[in-house]
């Protein structure tokens, strides 16, 4: 493979400038093959390589507690689950053109073969930044296309706030996202519950002193 993946995202490895370049159009498996510029994340959108913007302090650290917080969870509840960070996900929807990048992503399928895109994944999780709003709810539209999904989370990084979408039993999204800005965040998907202030609370907009544990 001509690229090396890093937690599932592509970084070019001694290459000259030109083999560099950023090609305009790619299908998935040209994507996987390719070798990227070094210092940016990419990902695939619509058949074109997309570069992300770099993750603030603040959105690392809620990435980082959330997936230990559902780590845990899943090792005491759900041992066959698994907590992927920037996990490799390919829409239902033109899903030769598209390799999405998630924060977070929870799958309970086994795999034997080694794989770059999660599969059968139950809930999908997003960070949501100012300079990647756009980007961001575009990855979230294209998620609700996975048979398997049944919830997709977004957390805010510039307020305490989360904003909510769950499949109903007849497989249907709803128009809007429920938004919780207080109390219990409940991922019915996993069976975990947790305050919302939990998610937060090692980062510059905690208040107080919240709770830090999945309940």
């Amino acid at each position: 493979m001509g690229i090396w993946m890093s937690g599932l995202l592509c970084y070019g490895a001694g290459m000259s400038d030109a083999a560099r370049k950023v090609p305009a159009v790619m299908d998935v498996a040209e994507f996987l093959a390719w070798d990227a510029p070094p210092g940016n994340r990419w990902q695939l959108v619509d058949g074109e390589p997309q570069a992300m913007a770099p993750a603030s302090r603040t959105h690392g650290v809620i990435q980082a507690e959330l997936a230990r917080l559902i780590g845990n969870h899943l090792a005491e509840k759900s041992p066959e689950c698994s907590v992927i960070t920037n996990a490799g996900t390919i829409p239902r929807i033109r899903a030769d053109t598209n390799f999405r990048i998630p924060d977070l992503a929870v799958t309970c399928s086994d795999y034997q073969v080694e794989e770059y895109h999660v599969s059968e994944p139950v809930l999908m999780v997003e960070i949501l930044s100012p300079a990647n709003q756009t980007e961001t709810w575009t990855n979230v539209w294209a998620y609700t296309t996975i048979p398997s999904v049944r919830e997709v989370l977004i957390l805010h990084s510039v307020r305490v706030r989360a904003e909510l979408l769950q499949r109903d039993p007849q497989g249907n999204w709803p128009e809007r996202a429920l938004v919780i800005e207080d109390g219990a965040l409940e991922l019915e998907s996993i069976d975990f519950r947790v305050p919302l202030a939990a998610l937060y609370c090692r980062t510059r907009l905690a208040r107080g002193v919240p709770g830090r544990g999945a309940v």
